[in-house]
């Protein structure tokens, strides 16, 4: 059974990318089944760190583009909005080239809270980031202006 608030498109999500973030670090989300969403984020001149290896906050910045995509896709997006509260990262190994492919799974889906996990695999489908998102499912228009 789909965790999905309707059924996903990989080309509406795409779509959302454009003038962001993801769209400069060139984030695409790949592929989704009833638990999880996958995005690809290449490893290159705009994700490395000045000694060559994939930086740490492209690595998170996919986790949490990955993780907070997901969460909306949970919800009424008419009715609620999701906010990030705490995102950490564990990075267990390095990247100098190629594509890093991430995977969020929901760990907790409750109507206040959300929190997911984050694997980022290279090619070689090793382990390279393994990060946690918790966010808040709130009523839109709750930020105020």
């Amino acid at each position: 059974m789909s965790i999905w608030h309707g059924t996903p498109s990989l080309e509406a999500l795409n779509a959302l990318c454009a003038d962001t973030l993801l769209e400069r670090l060139d984030i695409r989300f790949t592929e989704f089944g009833d638990d999880f969403l996958c995005a690809s984020m290449p490893v290159d001149r705009r994700t490395r760190q000045p000694q060559g290896l994939l930086h740490g906050g492209a690595s998170v910045a996919l986790a949490e583009s990955l993780g907070s995509t997901a969460a909306t896709l949970c919800i009424d997006a008419a009715e609620y909005q999701q906010v990030g509260l705490e995102i950490n990262a564990n990075h267990v190994r390095s990247a100098r080239a190629g594509l890093v492919v991430g995977t969020a799974r929901p760990v907790h889906i409750g109507r206040r809270t959300q929190i997911w996990s984050i694997e980022i695999r290279d090619a070689a489908a090793k382990l390279i980031c393994l990060s946690r998102l918790t966010v808040a499912v709130i009523k839109r228009g709750a930020l105020g202006a």
